[in-house]
């Protein structure tokens, strides 16, 4: 008896697919899931980009220290292997200057008809207590741009070094506008919506060198900063419902990522 009470409160850990017939290809998740509570209404859910990193981003590991804590609510993590990164990961209807992210609008379709209700059924519930959405790099961008379309379904959104300098014209052009080129930054300006969301965003002081308008502070930054002046220039949510964390050591990969994880997962599922 006492080996079937140990195994219910591990954390669990399985492969599974889906088909898309949005992205025409088989989509292969991993599922990461603390033990189920027998009120499934107290069941949380995220989303992840880039699936095929789990391990790097040490997710299994960070839950589970978390969890044994009881530091965090039940929660069932669907990590998405990426296909073609430069193409389904983006804004959505939106091609970069390179036609990047040209099925973005097909993924998004394909978190909100498919993965969504996939999830739902999954887990056994009509509703999860919250659905947050995350990801690190494009995945961030993308995770970000399919909240804030979808905020009738996703309730936060988290953003590891997000790549808000994707833009519809290369940044050498005579006439490139940091104010006008940088999608995702117009098209929050020029959106009517009022999503209820919450944010949470993380930057690191030496992801790159790149500071296109030379004020000696690093592009990663001050896209992400840009962009949420622009979110609260909107008015959509309280001031507080907006979380930013910058690490001055933080590189671009998957150690810094996952040393801010926790922090992330206890912003987005604390007890």
């Amino acid at each position: 008896m006492s080996s079937v009470i140990s195994c219910k409160k591990k954390i669990k850990v399985q492969e599974d697919e889906i088909y898309s017939r949005h992205l025409q290809r088989q989509v292969k998740l991993t599922i990461i899931s603390t033990p189920i509570p027998d009120d499934k209404s107290e069941l949380n859910l995220l989303l992840l980009n880039d699936g095929q990193d789990i391990t790097r981003f040490r997710v299994k590991e960070i839950m589970d220290s978390l969890y044994r804590k009881k530091l965090i609510q039940p929660l069932i993590v669907v990590a998405i292997t990426a296909g073609d990164r430069n193409k389904e990961y983006g804004v959505s209807e939106i091609p970069d200057f390179m036609n990047r992210g040209d099925k973005a609008d097909k993924y998004a379709a394909f978190i909100d008809n498919e993965l969504y209700p996939f999830a739902k059924k999954k887990a056994g519930v009509r509703k999860f207590k919250s659905v947050v959405l995350a990801g690190c790099s494009l995945g961030g961008l993308s995770a970000f741009d399919i909240a804030w379309d979808n905020a009738d379904k996703i309730d936060k959104v988290g953003v590891f070094s997000g790549s808000f300098w994707w833009r519809d014209k290369g940044d050498k052009a005579a006439d490139y506008s940091d104010d006008k080129d940088r999608i995702m930054i117009s098209k929050i300006r020029s959106s009517r919506k009022k999503p209820h969301l919450q944010y949470w965003f993380y930057t690191g002081g030496k992801e790159e060198t790149g500071d296109r308008d030379k004020d000696g502070v690093i592009d990663v930054i001050d896209d992400t900063k840009d962009l949420l002046e622009m979110i609260k220039s909107k008015n959509v949510c309280a001031q507080d419902d907006i979380v930013y964390t910058e690490d001055a050591n933080g590189i671009h990969d998957y150690t810094s990522w996952s040393n801010h994880l926790p922090q992330f997962l206890l912003w987005a599922f604390s007890k």
